[in-house]
């Protein structure tokens, strides 16, 4: 009963993290793996049947590739996390939520709440990092920070689905990685400006 609680709660904290990296490939990916069968979800997941419809997937899978396309361009991309900060952390909460499948409404609340929270979180730490990444003058580490994104997910949300230890530890994993990322970024950013208010003003030419 304790493990199948933590595969649960494990699951469903994994996929809402990584739905906040990437929403498209998450619903995507779990999609494809069940309408293979190349995972069998336990019976507490079959609620998310629904992402192997057909229709689901070919939202999903338009979704993934704008989103790879614009991740890869410096800007573009910040501008692209800034129109998904209300999408991502509503995918986010509708994952948990179809995960837990809970009837008691309760439970329902606490998880779309968490759900939600979790997505904004890790969208907020990728938000940040990649404008960082942006401030460079060369182009090349943004298409890298993006591609590494990709297989960061792909992998992460593969274990996460097939072992439920293993969405415990990506989920505490992510958690953590993502609460390094906004502090890692915020002292760069505080860096940043103050180099740029110690730089002197320049007088405008008589």
């Amino acid at each position: 009963m304790a493990m199948d609680a933590i595969g649960l709660i494990g699951t469903a904290a994994s996929l809402s993290l990584l739905a906040g990296w990437r929403v498209y490939l998450c619903v995507l990916a779990t999609g494809i793996a069940m309408h293979f069968g190349w995972i069998a979800l336990p019976e507490h997941l079959k609620s998310l049947q629904v992402l192997a419809s057909p229709w689901v997937m070919g939202a999903a899978g338009v979704g993934v590739l704008g989103e790879f396309l614009a991740d890869k361009v410096a800007w573009i991309d910040s501008l692209w996390d800034a129109v998904h900060t209300a999408i991502r952390p509503v995918g986010g909460a509708l994952l948990a939520l179809a995960v837990v499948d809970a009837s008691d409404p309760t439970w329902q609340v606490v998880s779309v709440l968490l759900g939600g929270g979790a997505a904004l979180m890790t969208h907020a730490a990728k938000s940040s990092a990649r404008a960082v990444v942006n401030a460079s003058p060369e182009p090349f580490s943004n298409v890298a920070v993006s591609a590494g994104e990709d297989v960061t997910t792909t992998g992460l949300l593969a274990l996460a689905l097939a072992n439920p230890v293993g969405a415990a530890i990506v989920a505490v994993a992510v958690a953590c990685g993502s609460v390094a990322l906004l502090v890692l970024a915020r002292r760069f950013l505080k860096k940043l400006l103050a180099v740029f208010d110690a730089q002197p003003e320049t007088s405008a030419p008589r």
